[in-house]
């Protein structure tokens, strides 16, 4: 039976678990985020699921109370996506960082991108490996020295948000956990949305790679009169180096793969194997 909270607070989504996260990461930000989102959409706990791979913000489904799948690395979107074929009628939302989403999990990123499957994607980037102590991730800028690159990171930094537009994902958005009433509304907003969300959520690892400040100085609202559905402007505000923007960049809405599928079932007609056979004989 579907648990009906009225007038829910971000409290009723909390679950007994602490955060074991550092003292200061950004993903305490982003988690109370969550609350607040999940709380002002009055999402049922027994209806809503959130899915996580392996990292320092993979912890996220054990301090929430819904319910919650802590996969392995790198594969917390194929398990989303089985999830909400599976069950459609659930509130699907998947969690991690920055390696495992665009590293170990970047080739899930392209085919869940591509279906169009709703659910709504939280990454949670901090620009550095946290739980391994300090190693660069994808989206560590190019120089960046580490353990792993003591004299400087060689590649190039990925860029998510431009990425993200280039898969032509129907929600594109970004927000910083230092900010996290606006994250919330993002967060919100892409739940609402039917269609494969994604939320770049600037996270900064205090431990590893203190990033507030310049984050601070760097993260820019775009503007209310930007159009959403205009993905030149987008990609344009994307590709900005000296800013990193916030808010909504894209968004159109179209037919999920999710709907689709369940259509196609219900329309389908019995399955004629000869005729099937005949066809490539």
């Amino acid at each position: 039976m579907t648990q009906t909270i009225i007038n829910p607070t971000p409290k009723d989504y909390k679950s007994e678990v602490k955060p074991t996260w550092c003292p200061g990461c950004g993903d305490f930000g982003v988690l109370n985020a969550t609350f607040r989102g999940l709380a002002e959409l009055k999402l049922p706990t027994d209806q809503t699921v959130v899915v996580s791979g392996i990292g320092c913000s993979s912890r996220f489904p054990h301090f929430m109370k819904t319910f919650g799948f802590h996969s392995v690395h790198g594969r917390a979107l194929p398990v989303a996506q089985g999830l909400k074929m599976a069950r459609p009628d659930l509130n699907v939302i998947t969690v991690g960082g920055d390696g495992d989403f665009f590293s170990i999990g970047a080739g899930h990123l392209v085919h869940a991108a591509l279906r169009n499957i709703d659910i709504t994607v939280v990454v949670m980037d901090n620009e550095i490996y946290g739980l391994t102590k300090g190693q660069t991730s994808p989206t560590s800028p190019q120089g960046h020295v580490t353990k792993s690159t003591p004299y400087g990171l060689l590649a190039s930094q990925f860029n998510p948000i431009a990425t993200a537009l280039s898969l032509n994902v129907s929600f594109v958005a970004r927000g910083y956990s230092a900010k996290p009433k606006e994250l919330a509304a993002l967060i919100q907003q892409g739940v609402q949305h039917k269609g494969f969300s994604f939320i770049h959520a600037l996270s900064p690892c205090p431990t590893f790679y203190h990033t507030f400040d310049a984050w601070d100085a760097a993260v820019t609202p775009i503007e209310a009169e930007h159009d959403t559905h205009d993905k030149a402007k987008a990609i344009a505000l994307a590709l900005e180096t000296e800013r990193q923007y916030t808010g909504i960049f894209f968004k159109e809405e179209r037919t999920t793969m999710d709907q689709a599928a369940h259509q196609q079932v219900q329309q389908s007609r019995p399955f004629d194997i000869e005729q099937y056979m005949k066809r490539y004989a």
